[in-house]
């Protein structure tokens, strides 16, 4: 047994965690959880502290020495061999030259100078990663966390999908070294990373890339055996579908699959889904069963089961996205102009700000108003900086498209609507 995998054990018996044990010695967490995973050597003092703060009655003392006289003796065959002692004196030297190289390559493909920016910031948070391999804490990566869905919600998805790219990397070199009990949180983690990242694609529109990444976090919120997670990841997983990702039935079918896998004690979920299916059901025009699925999910009235790794995601005025897109598509005005005014009060994401206001140009244009809908379109799209132009955007304003009837298509108004969204 080496010293990491005994300090691992002892902290585990005696119930403290990495932050509670620097406290005690005292000393900087990420030094702890460097020690934990092999990455750093304690010094003798170091040994000794940790022995008597875990009562491990010298063996972690022990354990250390005994890697010292390891690494004496590597050294010496080392120096004998003719083999260069830098490269011996680290236990994963190799592999970890592999791994900078392979990272630094993937920031040359991945990041062209237009992602890039000014800055060069996503390469600053890559060489971070590659010098600085301390790993995070739970807490710390549900912050991060929190903070890519605010990113989402008020930045360029470009932006958001680069960094992104760079926690994604994080997470990976985490999991090479991580424990058992490490390693199903950060599957959690990864799952919800990878959703994310799906989310940030889909506003790009690179739609095969988003269905991968969906799937990558299907199979981490699987891994963890963390059914709310699984849930969670489903949903949003159909819900991008919606924007021209996947076909309307397709849609459908994620959302059956995802019903089988809960009972009737998972209201939250059922309702998340029946969201979902209204809106499908306005796409295909299938009004009264889009009416049947949203009063099932603005039903919904419990507090049940929600995904705790982001707990901000779920918002009430999802609810009242649901009503104004499925009004919209029926002409139901009064309805329509109610929602929109709900989400328009509640949300600070800037996608669906500017949907809801398209939804209303849609509802003009299924009420015979095609001039007055596609121009309004028009200069909803056309007003949106480069910074939040987003294909779920571009994507709603099709639906206004489809909505006008064939023997108006060539208006000059709908032409200029077809015009602007070519070019977003």
């Amino acid at each position: 047994m080496t010293f990491n995998e005994r300090l691992r054990e002892l902290m585990a018996e005696r119930g403290i965690g990495v932050r509670a044990l620097a406290r005690k010695v005292p000393c900087n967490p990420g030094h702890v959880s460097k020690l934990c995973h092999n990455i750093k050597r304690p010094s003798d003092q170091l040994a000794e502290r940790l022995d008597t703060i875990l009562d491990a009655g010298g063996e972690l003392v022990a354990l250390a020495q005994a890697a010292d006289r390891t690494r004496s003796s590597e050294r010496n065959t080392s120096g004998k061999s003719g083999v260069s002692v830098e490269a011996s004196t680290q236990p994963h030297a190799w592999d970890d030259v592999l791994e900078r190289r392979t990272l630094l390559q993937l920031a040359a493909l991945g990041m062209g100078a237009s992602a890039l920016g000014p800055t060069g910031e996503p390469v600053r948070q890559l060489l971070a990663l590659i010098l600085d391999s301390e790993p995070r804490e739970p807490d710390d990566w549900n912050m991060t966390l929190s903070d890519h869905l605010h990113a989402l919600r008020t930045r360029p998805p470009a932006q958001v999908s680069t960094d992104l790219l760079v926690d994604l990397f994080a997470i990976q070199h985490q999991l090479q070294s991580a424990d058992t009990t490490d390693k199903t949180e950060l599957q959690r983690v990864t799952a919800a990373l990878s959703i994310l990242h799906a989310n940030a694609l889909t506003r790009l529109g690179d739609h095969g890339a988003a269905i991968h990444w969906s799937r990558t976090a299907r199979a981490a919120a699987d891994a963890s055996d963390d059914l709310d997670l699984r849930m969670m990841v489903r949903c949003e997983e159909a819900g991008y579908g919606l924007y021209g990702q996947r076909d309307v039935a397709t849609v459908l079918q994620l959302v059956d699959n995802a019903e089988r896998l809960i009972d009737d004690t998972r209201s939250f979920w059922r309702a998340d889904l029946a969201g979902t299916r209204a809106k499908a059901m306005s796409l295909l025009g299938r009004h009264d069963e889009a009416r049947q699925a949203l009063n099932i999910f603005v039903g919904y009235d419990g507090d049940d089961a929600r995904a705790s790794i982001i707990p901000a995601l779920w918002t009430w005025s999802q609810a009242s996205f649901a009503k104004s897109w499925v009004y919209a598509h029926v002409g139901n005005e009064i309805e329509a102009d109610k929602a929109r005014e709900e989400v328009l009060t509640r949300t600070r994401d800037y996608q669906y700000g500017a949907n809801v206001r398209l939804h209303e140009a849609l509802c003009t244009v299924v009420n015979g108003g095609t001039d007055r809908g596609a121009r309004e379109a028009s200069e909803i799209l056309a007003a949106l900086p480069p910074s939040q132009q987003s294909h779920m955007i571009t994507e709603t304003g099709k639906a206004v498209l489809r909505a006008v009837p064939r023997e108006r298509q060539d208006r000059p108004a709908v032409r200029d609507l077809r015009a602007i969204i070519t070019k977003t």
